[in-house]
């Protein structure tokens, strides 16, 4: 499936647009190619764009002053990623984004974003509902945190995305879960 395909498949679950609305809507998206562990956003970039992914996987991630890495999230396709703090505030990125597969994205300038929304009523019905669906997500995260040792937090993360395993390094789940990578090898 195509890129085009792809998005208009993605935004018709939750918006209703024509086609003349959603081309214009996707003249909006610039298509960009990265290889395996090429950074899209590093700790300190100014942020303009937020991605779209269509395939390959990408990480969020956050590295702390003692060098541990802590990831945010894991993007798979048809997931969005950023550091949107830097991109709503106009702050430097604290969080990093990289490649953890080849991957393909479309990316979609904040200044575009807005523009869409104020012209069309279903774009700005569907990055609300994105928004409020990826708000609840890390609610839910930081519940599961909160609430659960690391196996339950494990078998969570199986049983919602069990792709992840095929895709993602161990070492790279275990910092996502908050553990070790030998802690998660005895899980």
């Amino acid at each position: 499936m195509e890129a085009k395909e792809i998005l208009k498949t993605h935004i018709a679950k939750t918006a209703s647009l024509t086609d003349e609305q959603f081309d214009y809507v996707f003249s909006h998206f610039k298509h960009q190619s990265y290889k395996k562990g090429q950074s899209i956003i590093t700790d300190g970039d100014i942020v303009n764009c937020e991605y779209f992914v269509l395939s390959g996987c990408l990480k969020s991630f956050y590295i702390n002053d003692d060098l541990k890495m802590f990831i945010l999230q894991f993007a798979m396709p048809t997931w969005w990623a950023s550091d949107f703090n830097a991109l709503y505030s106009h702050a430097k990125a604290t969080i990093n984004v990289d490649c953890i597969t080849d991957a393909e994205v479309l990316c979609l300038s904040n200044d575009d974003r807005e523009k869409l929304c104020s012209e069309i009523h279903q774009v700005e019905h569907f990055f609300r509902w994105r928004t409020n669906k990826g708000y609840v997500a890390a609610q839910k995260r930081l519940l599961s945190f909160m609430n659960n040792d690391a196996k339950r937090r494990y078998e969570e993360l199986l049983k919602l995305y069990p792709e992840l395993y095929n895709i993602v390094p161990k070492n790279l789940i275990a910092a996502y879960l908050g553990v070790s990578r030998e802690t998660l090898s005895r899980l």
